[in-house]
């Protein structure tokens, strides 16, 4: 059994993979709780799943949680009659509900993207057989209220033996010198990871960094990784869910 918010059919808007085609899983649940956070509704397990029928038309039915995983993987692999470049798992946090993750992933027929926080790396040996792709996540402690680099490290060393870039929402009142730390975080792991600078879409009182910043923050990322893009969230500009 697992607690699920929504599955439904989208186009990726965020990080690496932006534009492709995915079945999103939001599974419930988070340990953390950052002021720029677009779906606070998954960080607690919810009462009701949404699960979309038909991929992309939006015709959700409402179901009981938590749900059997033969049922989740079934709605899943039902909207892969669509092509589809991959299943992301999603939240909140995803590894939350690492045992879940676990018993799921291998019923599934498409490719498993994880989006994860990047902080929980006991669970992550849990799944990492099971996990094709991760978009992993650096939480500034600006953002995030306390560090996380010794977890984003111990993190990021298992994650490299996947295929793995990380993601680094920036916001205007970001510090400088945590900035340079994240980088050189990866680039002690390994300088050919790409890096996802994300200028945060503002909410909750997060403001959006000035444009002349990013190009700064990308030119100083660049002394220290191959492969450093700035990408905003796409999804929203495109009315995507």
């Amino acid at each position: 059994m697992t607690n699920i918010v929504e599955i439904f059919s989208s186009i990726q808007g965020e990080g690496l993979y932006v534009g492709t085609r995915q079945v999103f899983v939001r599974l419930s649940g988070c340990n953390l709780a950052c002021a720029y956070c677009d779906t606070p509704n998954s960080r607690q397990f919810t009462e009701q799943a949404l699960i979309e029928r038909t991929a992309g038309k939006r015709d959700f039915m409402r179901l009981v949680n938590p749900l059997p995983l033969n049922d989740v993987a079934q709605y899943i692999n039902s909207l892969l009659s669509v092509r589809h470049h991959s299943i992301s798992l999603t939240g909140g946090e995803p590894l939350c509900q690492s045992q879940s993750i676990t018993q799921l992933a291998p019923l599934l027929k498409a490719p498993i993207y994880l989006e994860t926080n990047g902080i929980l790396f006991r669970q992550l040996t849990e799944v990492l057989p099971y996990i094709d792709i991760i978009s992993m996540d650096i939480k500034l402690p600006s953002i995030a209220g306390r560090e996380y680099w010794q977890e984003h490290s111990d993190f990021l060393r298992l994650a490299a033996t996947k295929n793995v870039f990380v993601k680094i929402v920036v916001t205007g009142q970001g510090k400088d010198e945590e900035l340079e730390q994240a980088f050189a975080l990866v680039a002690s792991i390994d300088p050919n990871i790409t890096v996802i600078l994300q200028p945060v879409t503002p909410v909750n009182g997060c403001e959006a960094p000035l444009p002349d910043a990013m190009l700064i923050y990308q030119e100083r990322a660049l002394k220290l990784l191959n492969n450093v893009r700035v990408i905003p969230q796409t999804h929203k500009f495109m009315g995507q869910l």
